[in-house]
């Protein structure tokens, strides 16, 4: 099969790999329909060392069901499923718990002899506690939806719950990336009266507004944070979807005392604020990987009656040849979010 590896920063090759085969009676092999490029992808594309075997890429995909192990149950050959970004039994005490993410026999595709997503067929470790079957055919209007439910979506989703977004509050969003603008989505749909989204790309944050954001920020600094402040007073939650210190450091300078700050995007910082300064405000600094399995089926119904459409993220699609042209284009800012075909 053809698959997209990383041999290091800025080298992203197609290549011919072996084709998935069953090898423990768990396992599943899906045929991808849809897959995609992750923000978080970018960051060992823009600082990955060389490496001579490569990295196998991709953790967002839906596809068909080809063969499944003898143990996997509820699903069969031919069920159009989607993966959530880490496979988990859905069994261990972790998973019982909603925490899927840190599943005791669970693990990440491109790792450990696992498929990637950006690929032609994917072997899915623990299927049956994995994937969920969609009722819908392969060549559905609602692919893109669906496949946002992988990652980017429930992840969106899990900043807006674990910063506890409710009926009537004020809710600033750091970052005008995929995640952030699903955490828009979320963010209206668990009920926000108010929604701030701090971004500068236009494009992008026009989006945010269609998706229900009531204001833009696009000063960075003490600049936005006093502009947040100047529209809103502070805030109720943030939801920081960046993953840099200068995101944290508006969250916690436009956040109430006593309000919740959530992180989505991945931490490219060791050390944050947390002195006596914050100690005093009773800050609530939370959030983390999102357990995307546990709330796959919390939001596919409003996926499938069009509520909320997140699948808006995808504007620009590539064939799995061109997967090297969509890390570019997303590195360079050039596409939001790139679709996959293979």
């Amino acid at each position: 099969m053809r698959a997209a590896v990383m041999y290091g920063a800025g080298d992203v090759r197609v290549e011919d790999r072996p084709d998935p085969k069953i090898v423990q009676p768990t396992d599943a092999v899906v045929r991808v329909v849809a897959s995609c490029v992750c923000g978080s992808d970018l960051w060992p594309y823009g600082a990955m060392p060389a490496t001579d075997t490569g990295r196998p890429m991709g953790h967002e995909f839906l596809g068909v069901m080809e063969e499944a192990g003898v143990d996997v149950t509820g699903l069969s050959a031919g069920d159009l499923v989607v993966a959530p970004f880490t496979y988990s039994d859905n069994v261990c005490d972790y998973c019982a718990r909603g925490l899927h993410i840190s599943c005791r026999n669970g693990g990440r595709y491109g790792f450990d002899g696992v498929d990637g997503g950006q690929g032609e067929a994917v072997r899915v470790p623990h299927a049956g506690g994995t994937l969920l079957r969609l009722p819908v055919a392969a060549d559905s209007a609602l692919i893109p939806s669906l496949l946002a439910l992988s990652d980017v979506m429930t992840t969106g989703h899990h900043g807006a719950v674990t910063a506890g977004v409710g009926r009537g509050d004020t809710v600033l969003v750091v970052g005008d990336g995929a995640v952030g603008l699903c955490a828009v989505i979320a963010a209206r749909r668990l009920g926000a009266e108010r929604i701030v989204l701090a971004g500068r790309h236009e494009a992008r944050t026009d989006l945010g507004r269609h998706f229900g954001a009531t204001d833009v920020v696009a000063e960075r600094g003490e600049e936005g944070i006093a502009r947040i402040r100047e529209l809103t007073g502070s805030v109720d939650r943030v939801i920081e979807a960046v993953g840099t210190r200068p995101a944290l450091d508006t969250a916690l300078g436009a956040v109430r005392d006593g309000g919740t700050i959530s992180r989505l995007g991945v931490p490219q910082y060791e050390q944050g604020p947390i002195g006596p300064a914050e100690f005093m405000r009773n800050i609530t600094l939370t959030g983390g990987a999102s357990p995307a399995r546990a709330y796959i089926e919390q939001l596919l119904p409003d996926v499938l009656d069009g509520t909320i459409a997140p699948g808006r993220i995808f504007d620009q699609t590539y064939t799995l040849d061109q997967t090297p042209q969509a890390y570019r284009a997303m590195a360079d800012r050039q596409v939001l979010k790139a679709l996959i075909r293979p």
